[in-house]
């Protein structure tokens, strides 16, 4: 196996409600909803750096389509992390998440390995870290 990831898929309750939080909220680009000709294939995709894609699917479609019961959420079983340039980018991105329906979980600060980071739950409980660290700074 090569060690890359191209889409990384999250499970959602409403997918109209996560669409409007990622697009319209986040600013992520994206065509909208997908594949609602199929039983079970509503899905959104997002545009990420480095050919990366986002997307967001409906939790019962998911369990159908893996053959599994539909579970809880779960918040702590992953979390995705957003690296940006600064301090003060990661402030910004955690106003803009909170004024688009995310809940704070743990406010931006200076973390003990010397960078700064803040945590938010988007509508579906995922949890996202916002953090700027200087060892791995994202091309622009």
């Amino acid at each position: 196996m090569k060690p890359r990831i191209s889409v990384l898929t999250v499970g959602v309750d409403d997918l109209e409600a996560a669409l409007r939080f990622y697009r319209d909220g986040l600013g992520l680009p994206t065509e909208g909803i997908i594949g609602q000709e199929f039983e079970h294939g509503e899905v959104a995709f997002f545009d990420l750096a480095q050919g990366l894609k986002f997307a967001i699917f409906p939790r019962r479609d998911i369990a159908h389509d893996a053959g599994i019961k539909e579970t809880p959420r779960s918040p702590t079983e992953f979390t995705i992390g957003h690296n940006v340039r600064s301090g003060s980018e990661v402030d910004q991105v955690m106003r803009q998440a909170l004024a688009a329906g995310a809940r704070l979980v743990k406010p931006a600060q200076k973390t003990f390995w010397g960078g700064y980071a803040g945590y938010f739950q988007d509508p579906d409980d995922h949890l996202w870290e916002i953090v700027y660290n200087p060892a791995l700074l994202p091309e622009d």
